[in-house]
């Protein structure tokens, strides 16, 4: 699941290199929207602690 986020990052910069704009920007974007998901989905986790 964490590699999502760099693999789009990443795709990003490749269409940033191709001049590829209107791409790069969805990409950034879409970069933007999986890491808020990732980290809503981390903060809203249930805590196993057994005391």
């Amino acid at each position: 699941m964490m590699a999502l986020p760099f693999f789009t990052a990443f795709l990003a910069l490749l269409t940033t290199w191709r001049g590829w704009r209107g791409a790069t920007m969805a990409l950034w974007a879409l970069t933007i929207v999986v890491l808020l998901v990732l980290v809503k989905l981390h903060f809203t986790d249930a805590l196993d602690i057994d005391l």
